[in-house]
């Protein structure tokens, strides 16, 4: 069979309402009452997709920068002129000191040109506003040049008010070519507001090309604090770079020497793009956290060309220019991407290049014939959304792709279960669309559905800089849409989570902590714990949302409930087809109240609790809870 034969809990507490065998439990009445479970486990749905635990990551906000990047310094290549309004720099010394040299810059279109006045002041640049860690290093670079009598430039991190709360770096030597300076630093005192200052006593000039600062124990450039968490989450794929930001994204602009890379303007979001994290930065990161990638092309503002360039240089040999280009880079093996989105909500007018449909899907099977004649191994994912783009999609396109993208969001309801039920929801209806679409458009044909955006996405409760703060409820609801993935497993072979990191992400950082949200401990748990077959699993209790799992080799069964009410839940299990071995064991994420909340640097609020789950035959839940229990089975 390709779906579990009953699993609306609505569906069943009506059905045995009516041959009076049931009990319907409403949210707060039903304390003491006992749900009945059914468990089939001889109706098993298609297995789920590991690729359903998938994330997403953007240029947008600080998902990536200050988020998984660790560079501390927000405009390192001096976009924005020193001492402008948008520049996080700030001119030490008379006005005027600094000036924006536009002769043979290092990086970009300008560099910083320092004048000092040779009468023993103090002149140069500095960037407030980093965050330190008490008794952590830090590391970082710069490239200088200037005239003799600058000498001795000082490069300082200051972390307090007193005359030695700072580290000091002399860079004794300034000639009159570019070089590279390294330096270190181990603060004594913790402050989100150090800065970094580059200072001369001397006479001349000196030019700052760019600079570098990142906590020392970054791994290849990236948070170390974030990459634990993101190896806890245990994604099997990421998808990058957008997202409406890669309608307006050059890749080629990401490749080379990073300190070379130009600095843009965020082509679709606020703030600018250093182009430290390119493709050959989101491969390392895929390799350091054990994933694989997903690479969005530009369909938008960029051509066929673009396109085969950027897959020859993910995938072709160092036969190839853009292999050898590859490996000149320092990666000579390809990457070997098999995944490959074929642009981003080009539905939308709000997307660099939208066109009309009947134009864009030309464009889409220009791009495929175009990347599958390179590559014919790849797999190919296109621009979806239900209704009549979708619909034109499948009717012009349907050779040219092997997965249908569709994005949703949801945002905050005043009630509790609608807030709880309204992504489950959105996951129902599009599977829906879709197994109408196989039978109305594509005559049986089955193309799986990649949900490669979906989240809780308000701005009511926002946390800073970092984006919408989630909450215990909305881990509920999370929760509850994978139940609902289990439950249309013929429809999704993928879904991505957006946004990994800060913005709507499952991890919020801060300048030095990061933790998880209440939605990325979810995630980590059914990751971790969920088994992969659906079984046929129906309750009695409208209210509860439960589903069983069996692992894949079927010596366990996994039991996924949510409660939203808020009281203590207790579930009669009556399997068939298996039997449950106890004790077993429970995973539970749960609080007293659904709007609980984590906050990086301070103590969880909300948390994963290990317990034993003593009877097969009888479990408990707690109040706003998540609960996965898992018994061993026997025959």
């Amino acid at each position: 069979m390709t779906r579990t034969t009953a699993h609306r809990c609505t569906m069943i507490c009506l059905l045995a309402a009516m041959v009076g065998v049931g009990l319907f439990m409403t949210p707060g009445s039903g304390q003491g009452e006992e749900a009945r479970v059914t468990i089939d486990a001889s109706q098993t749905a298609p297995p789920i997709s590991k690729y359903i635990y998938g994330q997403f990551i953007e240029h947008l906000g600080r998902c990536i920068y200050g988020g998984i990047w660790a560079e501390m310094l927000v405009d390192r290549k001096f976009f924005y002129p020193v001492g402008s309004k948008e520049s996080p720099w700030t001119v030490i010394g008379p006005e005027g000191s600094v000036t924006m040299d536009r002769n043979q810059p290092f990086v970009g279109v300008h560099s910083p040109r320092v004048t000092l006045k040779g009468d023993g002041s103090v002149v140069g640049i500095a960037h407030a506003g980093l965050g330190v860690v008490a008794d952590k290093e830090y590391a970082g670079y710069i490239w200088l040049k200037g005239d003799p009598g600058a000498a001795p430039v000082m490069v300082r991190l200051v972390w307090g008010d007193n005359p030695g709360d700072a580290g000091e770096t002399e860079i004794a030597d300034v000639g009159s070519e570019y070089r590279k300076v390294t330096f270190r630093f181990r603060a004594a005192q913790s402050t989100d507001n150090a800065r970094l200052e580059i200072v001369s006593k001397g006479n001349g000039h000196f030019y700052v090309g760019t600079v570098s600062l990142m906590p020392a124990d970054n791994i290849h450039g990236m948070r170390a604090d974030t990459i634990a968490l993101l190896k806890e989450l245990d994604s099997p794929i990421y998808r990058w770079p957008g997202g409406n930001f890669v309608s307006g994204y050059d890749w080629r602009d990401g490749i080379g020497d990073r300190d070379k890379r130009p600095p843009r303007k965020n082509p679709a979001w606020q703030g600018i793009d250093s182009n430290d994290f390119g493709i050959d930065e989101f491969m390392t990161f895929c390799r350091i956290v054990n994933t694989e990638p997903l690479v969005v092309v530009n369909t938008g503002l960029g051509d066929v060309e673009m396109a085969l360039q950027e897959l020859e240089y993910a995938n072709g040999s160092v036969e190839t220019r853009m292999g050898q280009l590859r490996a000149s880079n320092g990666h000579r093996e390809p990457y070997r991407v098999k995944y490959w989105g074929i642009g981003n909500e080009m539905y939308g007018n709000w997307q660099l290049g939208h066109m009309p449909l009947e134009e864009y899907v030309k464009k889409h099977n220009e791009f495929v014939a175009a990347m599958r004649k390179l590559d014919p191994t790849i797999v190919v994912i296109a621009v979806g959304n239900v209704g009549p783009w979708t619909e034109g999609m499948f009717r012009h396109c349907a050779d040219f792709f092997d997965l249908m993208s569709e994005h949703f969001y949801v945002g905050a309801k005043k009630d509790l279960l609608e807030h709880v039920e309204q992504a489950a929801r959105r996951v129902r209806e599009i599977a829906d669309a879709h197994r109408r679409y196989r039978k109305e458009i594509l005559g049986g044909k089955a193309i799986p559905v990649a949900l490669d955006e979906w989240n809780y996405w308000y701005g009511e409760h926002l946390y800073g800089e970092l984006g919408t703060r989630y909450f215990l409820r909305d881990g509920l609801g999370v929760a509850k849409a994978l139940n609902e993935y289990a439950r249309n497993t013929d429809v999704y072979f993928m879904a991505n989570y957006a946004q990994t990191v800060n913005v709507i992400g499952a991890i919020k950082t801060t300048k030095t902590a990061a933790s998880f949200e209440t939605t990325g401990l979810v995630l980590a748990l059914y990751r971790k714990h969920f088994g992969q077959i659906p079984v046929a699993t129906t309750c009695s209790n409208s209210v509860l949302d439960v589903q069983a799992t069996l692992t894949e080799a079927k010596d366990a069964l996994v039991l996924a409930v949510v409660n939203p009410t808020a009281e203590r839940q207790h579930l009669m299990l009556q399997p068939s087809g298996v039997k449950l071995v106890a004790p077993g064991r429970a995973w539970e994420i749960a609080g007293d109240d659904p709007m609980l909340f984590n906050e990086p640097g301070k103590p969880p609020r909300v948390s994963i609790v290990e317990r034993e789950a003593p009877h097969s035959e009888k479990v408990e839940v707690a109040p706003y809870s998540v609960t996965l229990i898992r018994f061993a089975t026997a025959g």
